[in-house]
């Protein structure tokens, strides 16, 4: 009997499985299985502190603990490989990332290859020659707007041991820098219903140079990196450059490379022609 692989999606940052759902539904659609991770802190393990409710108290809302401090990327990619582990039981599994996602996949198959027939990063960081968070000073990344995270940044992130964005800010001038980051080729509403999916905090690490993608493990696991034309929060540019060195680290299987149009969301929002891409991934 042949057996159809499981996919299993992975999130980005501030974001969660209820991302996946509309995409999950496609698929399920087109006789795919699939399960969505929440990593720890994420999901109904998040923090929603009292404060960030409307009217919110921002001073206390600076302060407040919340349960993703201390998290790391290995506690991150534990959470994957033991979904991996289960899944794996059924049949195959393709291990979908999104934007920082790919930072805890690329652990993950650092670590445990042999639970995993095919990555798929979807507009997401695959660090090779340098840690994520050089990459964010190299020229790909130059146009890219930071000002409103900095500016809807709540607390010492030292002190709270966390990142934590308000992302229920009425700034129209943050919003409006979120949706032209994220998701210019939305609606308003649709961007809008986006935001409220995400959650306030998330973890620190993104991980050393040993989080690297390895040629030894990662790099025998066959793999496909779909870019998306207009992502203002990982430029072509850049999506193109971890693909050229993700292939100048394995030239005996590189990337098998796709291409979708729209944001850094869009294909999550109107995620049909990602679902068939995605199908076709199974297939090969």
């Amino acid at each position: 009997m042949q057996y159809l692989p499981t996919f299993v999606f992975v999130h980005g940052a501030f974001a969660n499985s209820f991302s996946f759902a509309p995409l999950q539904a496609e698929l399920a659609l087109l006789g795919h299985r699939s399960v969505a991770v929440d990593l720890p802190g994420h999901g109904f393990e998040a923090t929603f502190p009292a404060a960030y409710q409307a009217p919110q108290d921002l001073d206390a809302l600076s302060a407040e603990p919340g349960r993703i401090k201390g998290v790391t990327l290995a506690d991150n990619a534990a959470r994957v490989i033991e979904i991996l582990e289960r899944a794996k039981r059924n049949g195959p599994t393709i291990l979908v990332a999104h934007s920082r996602g790919g930072i805890t996949t690329t652990a993950v198959a650092n670590a445990r290859p042999e639970l995993i027939d095919r990555i798929v990063y979807v507009s997401a960081w695959c660090p090779v020659d340098l840690d994520v968070s050089d990459y964010y000073a190299q020229p790909e990344m130059a146009d890219v707007d930071a000002g409103a995270f900095l500016a809807t940044l709540v607390g010492n992130p030292a002190q709270l041991g966390l990142l934590r964005t308000n992302f229920r800010t009425s700034d129209p001038a943050a919003l409006a820098a979120f949706k032209r980051a994220f998701a210019a080729d939305l609606t308003d509403d649709e961007f809008r219903t986006f935001l409220n999916t995400f959650q306030p905090d998330e973890n620190l690490d993104v991980g050393t140079s040993a989080d690297r993608a390895q040629a030894t493990t990662w790099g025998r696991i066959a793999k496909t990196y779909v870019r998306l034309t207009a992502d203002a929060s990982i430029p072509l540019a850049m999506q193109d450059r971890m693909i050229r060195e993700a292939n100048a680290l394995t030239a005996d299987n590189p990337f098998d490379v796709r291409t979708l149009e729209g944001s850094h969301l869009r294909w999550l929002v109107h995620p049909k022609p990602a679902a068939e891409l995605l199908a076709d991934c199974a297939v090969r």
